[in-house]
Formats: structure tokens, sequence, C-alpha cells
């Protein structure tokens, strides 16, 4: 795939590093050319300076060839117009834009953009983290789906993955065991220790919690 990444920080950066080793053809767009030594001399794609919602900037980086960008600056407004450009007048399938400020990854999504809230993320991870839950938020996909941690606690050990599912509403996707990840059958029995990562849908968290809280 042809990738284009709009700013060169710590995350663009990373995240160029990563699809490039990957085997994507990378361009990392960022409006400081000293930005780009934070992507080390593995790296095997190309670098535009310029500002990212420049549309020549965007042309020159081959937006018009492009199957996915990811703007990732600092700035939610810049991530904002670059991902509309991308997604509205240049077609890129897949767009995402990072988000700073929390409360404005909503109104980013009721606009139809796919959006990444590390701020929110990151509290939310750590606070799991940090403190026992059975039940832990990890990742919105998009607006009406959620991404779940299920601690596997005395009332879940014995039961089965169907014991869990609600038909088109929640899934147990994988189960990791002694560090170990793989994907289950709706027979798989549930082992103390045992971590379960769902895809519930937002309005089902609470019967999927009633489910597991047994």
């Amino acid at each position: 795939m042809k990738i284009i990444v709009v700013g060169c920080g710590q995350m663009g950066s990373g995240l160029a590093q990563l699809l490039s080793m990957r085997g994507h053809a990378v361009t990392v767009i960022d409006k400081d050319a000293a930005a780009f030594g934070r992507l080390g001399p593995a790296f095997a794609g190309q670098t535009v300076v310029g500002i990212g919602f420049d549309r020549d900037v965007l042309l020159q980086a081959g937006i018009e060839r492009a199957d996915g960008l990811a703007s990732v600056t600092d700035s939610d407004e810049a991530n904002f117009v670059v991902a509309r450009l991308a997604r509205e007048q240049f077609r890129v399938p897949r767009v995402v834009a990072r988000v700073v400020e929390p409360h404005k990854a909503e109104i980013y999504r009721r606009l139809g953009l796919q959006t990444i809230s590390t701020t929110t993320w990151g509290v939310n991870r750590i606070a799991n983290l940090i403190s026992y839950a059975e039940f832990n938020d990890l990742l919105d996909l998009g607006s009406d789906v959620e991404l779940v941690e299920i601690e596997v606690g005395p009332g879940l050990v014995g039961r089965t993955v169907y014991n869990v599912t609600i038909p088109g509403e929640a899934h147990v996707v994988a189960i990791n065991r002694g560090g170990q990840t793989f994907l289950p059958t709706s027979g798989a029995t549930f082992q103390a220790g045992d971590l379960l990562y769902c895809a519930v849908m937002t309005a089902s968290a609470d019967r999927l919690k009633a489910l597991v809280r047994v």
C-alpha cells in the first residue's frame, strides 16, 4: 500500500517506520526538514517538506495514488483539514486523524472522520493497568463498536465463548492465556487468568457486562 503520514514528530516517525518495515511505500510530510532525522537511516520511504494541508504538497507526496493517509501533527485543526482534504477531494480510501483534545474527537466523528484520541486512550489504558478492573475499554472501532478487555474471574472459569456471545452485538475475538493470544472457537472454555478481547456494540456494553459478572 502507498501511505502518507503527515507530521514527523514522535508519533508520526514511529508510525512511518513501522509501516515501512511492514513493506508499505511510505511518504512523510513535515514543515521542518530537520524532523525527518527521527526516521533513522533504515527508513526506506520518501519525505516531503511542506505544510500538510497545502494541496501542492499533498500532490507532491502522491496523494492521488495513496491508499491511506494518517495526519498526526500536534494540531487538531491541521489534522482535521488534512483528513477532510484527503477523504473528500482526493478520495483516499483510508484516512485517520489524530486528536489531541478529547472533546473534539466526537465532533470529528460526526463529520465522518476516523479519529484516534491519544489522550483519552492513554488515560484509560494507564488507569486500567494501574488498577484492577474486570472490564476494560481498549479502543473505539468507529463510533458504534468498542474493543474491550475482560479479566476472567471465578464466575467465568469453566464457561465458554458461546456463553458470553450476543449474536450481532458482542463477540469474543481473542483470548490471551499465559502470554499467548489465540482465536477461540465458540466452545473454547475459559480458564482462571485468561484475558478476553471482545468486540461489542457500544449500545450493548451493559448487556455484556451483565453476562460476565456472574
